[in-house]
C-alpha cells in the first residue's frame, strides 16, 4: 500500500518549516499562515515526486542492492516499533511526546496517572478482539468487524460527550481538485535536498515492506519500477493537494491481514475511498482512535514477534550487528537517520570486504587430471614444484590493487622453497582499471628483478586490451599468457 505514513508526515513538517525560514516566507515556525503553509506543503510533495521520477529514469533502484538484508530486517523491526510506540498515546488517551522512539514512550508512561482509562479500555478490548477472533473463525473480517462494531459502540454510549473518548470527528465531503502551488523558484531548490531524504526513507521503507511480503507470498520486486511508481503517486498527489506517497508497512499488513492477495484489492479500496468521501464520511465521525490504534498494532505486531534480528544472532554474528545497530538508528535517533545509518554500514562492510578479497594458493587436484583447486581448502592437493600459482577470487580494481600486491609479495616470503615462477589465473576478471595496472607494473617489475617470473592464465580480451594499451604487455609478453591453467603449467614445467 502507498499512502501517507507517519514517517513522512514528519517529514513535512520539518522540511517545509525550514524551507519556509530559509526563504524568508516566516521568521517563526510557531505564527505560520495555515494556507501558506499548505502551499509549501503541496509545493514539497511535488517535489519529492520530481525527484523519484529523476531516479526512475536514471534507473537509480540499484541503490537497493547496498541496503543488505539484515540492514532491512533490522530497518523493518525499528519501523515496527516505531510504529507500535506512535500508536501508544491514542490507546491511552494521553498527549504524544516528542523526539525518539524512546522518548515518546517515556513521555507517555510520564502521563499514565493522567490517562483516560475509557479510552484504554475501548482499545484494549478491540486490540483483543483483533488478536482473538481469528482463533475463533479464520474466515471472519475480524477488521471490519472490530471498526464499525466499536463506531457503533461509540454512537450509542456518546464516548467522546460522556467520556472525553477522542474519535475521529467531522471529515470533510467532496473530492479534491488539481491546484498548483504559489511558491518561489528558491523555494523550490531550498526543498530538493529533503526531498532526496524522503527519497531515501519512504524507498527504503516501501522497498523493506515490499520485499517482507515479496518473500512471503512468492514474488520479485522491481526497485525501478518502485521508483516511477512512486514518482507519479507523488505528482498526482501533490496535484491534488496530497500528502507525500510511501510504502506503508501498516497499511499493508492491515490489508493483507484482510485478506487482500493482488492490486485489484487496490482498485476496490480506491473505488471504496471515492464512494467514501463523497458520501460516508459522517459514518467515520464516532469511530474512536483508540481503534484505529489497536487495528495499526495489531497489523505490525507479526513483525516484532517474528525474531528476525534473533534469527540473524544464530545465523551470522557480523550480520547481526548490522541489523541491531539500523534497528537501534530507528529505535534512538529516527527513521530517516536509522535508515542512513544502515546504508551507510552497508557500504562500509561492501568497502571492507572488497577492498580485502581472498587470494588462493593453487595446488593439482589428485587423481584429477588438470584441475587445479585451493591448497588451504584442500590440503590433499600437491604444490607444483618452483611454481606458485594464485588464483584472486575477486575483480581486481582500484580499492583493492595494494592489498592484493601486499598479499602477493608476502605468500612469496612465505613459500618454501622460493618460487621461480609465479602464474597468475585472471578468469574472475573482466577489466582493468588505471590504478589496478600502475600497481600490477610495480609488482612484476620487483618480482623480475628478484629473478621470478610472471605468467597469466585465463586473461579476457577486455583485459588483454588494456593490458597491451598501458604497455604491461612489455613485461608479461603473449608468449607467457596461456588459456588455461592447466595449459600454463604444463607450457611452465617442461618448457621443452
Amino acid at each position: 500500500v502507498v499512502q501517507a505514513t507517519s514517517a513522512t508526515a514528519a517529514l513535512i513538517a520539518s522540511s517545509v518549516a525550514a524551507a519556509m525560514v530559509a526563504t524568508g516566507a516566516v521568521t517563526e515556525v510557531g505564527s505560520v499562515d495555515p494556507a501558506l503553509y499548505q502551499q509549501y506543503a503541496v509545493a514539497f510533495v511535488l517535489v519529492v515526486g520530481v525527484v523519484f521520477l529523476i531516479a526512475g529514469v536514471a534507473r537509480l533502484g540499484f541503490i537497493a542492492q547496498f541496503l543488505s538484508k539484515p540492514v532491512m530486517d533490522g530497518f523493518i523491526t525499528g519501523l515496527a516499533v516505531f510504529v507500535v510506540v506512535g500508536q501508544l498515546n491514542k490507546l491511552f488517551g494521553v498527549e504524544k511526546g516528542e523526539g525518539n522512539t524512546i522518548r515518546k514512550l517515556l513521555t507517555i508512561v510520564r502521563e499514565l496517572p493522567e490517562a483516560n482509562w475509557v479510552t484504554f479500555a475501548v482499545g484494549a478490548s478491540a486490540l483483543a478482539l483483533l488478536f482473538l477472533l481469528p482463533r475463533i473463525n479464520k474466515k471472519l473480517p475480524t477488521g471490519l468487524i472490530v471498526l464499525f462494531g466499536y463506531i457503533a459502540l461509540s454512537a450509542v454510549l456518546s464516548l467522546n460527550i460522556n467520556y472525553g473518548v477522542e474519535v475521529g470527528g467531522e471529515l470533510p465531503q467532496g473530492l479534491p481538485s488539481i491546484t498548483l502551488p504559489a511558491v518561489s523558484l528558491e523555494a523550490l531548490v531550498a526543498m530538493v535536498a529533503p526531498a532526496i531524504g524522503v527519497l531515501l526513507l519512504a524507498f527504503s521503507e516501501a522497498l523493506g515492506v515490499s520485499r517482507e511480503f515479496a518473500e512471503k507470498h512468492g514474488y520479485e520486486v522491481d526497485p525501478n519500477q518502485e521508483l516511477n511508481a512512486h514518482a507519479v503517486a507523488n505528482i498526482l498527489s501533490g496535484l491534488f493537494g496530497g500528502m507525500i506517497a510511501a510504502g506503508s508497512m501498516s497499511a499493508s499488513a492491515v490489508k493483507e491481514a484482510a485478506g487482500a492477495r493482488s492490486q485489484v484489492s487496490n482498485l476496490v479500496t480506491w473505488l471504496a475511498a471515492i464512494v467514501t468521501v463523497l458520501f460516508l464520511t459522517p459514518l467515520f465521525k464516532s469511530l474512536p482512535e483508540a481503534v484505529l490504534a489497536a487495528l495499526i498494532i495489531h497489523a505490525v505486531w507479526h513483525i516484532i514477534t517474528s525474531r528476525k534480528l534473533q534469527r540473524l544472532r544464530l545465523e551470522s554474528r557480523a550480520e547481526f550487528w548490522l541489523g541491531a545497530l539500523t534497528f537501534a538508528g530507528v529505535v534512538l535517533v529516527d527513521v530517516l537517520e536509522g535508515m542512513l545509518l544502515g546504508l551507510i554500514l552497508s557500504l562500509l562492510v561492501f568497502i571492507y570486504k572488497s577492498s580485502r578479497p581472498h587470494l588462493s594458493r593453487l595446488g593439482r587436484a589428485p587423481n584429477t587430471p588438470g584441475v587445479y583447486s585451493d591448497l588451504t581448502r584442500h590440503p590433499e592437493n600437491v604444490p607444483v614444484p618452483g611454481l606458485l600459482i594464485l588464483r584472486l577470487d575477486a575483480p581486481l580494481f582500484y580499492a583493492n590493487a595494494l592489498t592484493v600486491a601486499e598479499q602477493v609479495k608476502r605468500i612469496v616470503a612465505e613459500t618454501e622453497p622460493r618460487p621461480t615462477a609465479i602464474l597468475l589465473d585472471a578468469a574472475a576478471q573482466d577489466e582493468l582499471d588505471l590504478t589496478s595496472v600502475e600497481v600490477m607494473r610495480s609488482l612484476v617489475r620487483g618480482l623480475q628483478a628478484e629473478g621470478i617470473e610472471i605468467y597469466l592464465a585465463e586473461v579476457h580480451a577486455p583485459v588483454w586490451e588494456v593490458v597491451t594499451r598501458m604497455g604491461l604487455d612489455e613485461l608479461v609478453g603473449p608468449e607467457r599468457v596461456y588459456p588455461t591453467v592447466d595449459a600454463a603449467v604444463k607450457a611452465i614445467t617442461n618448457p621443452g
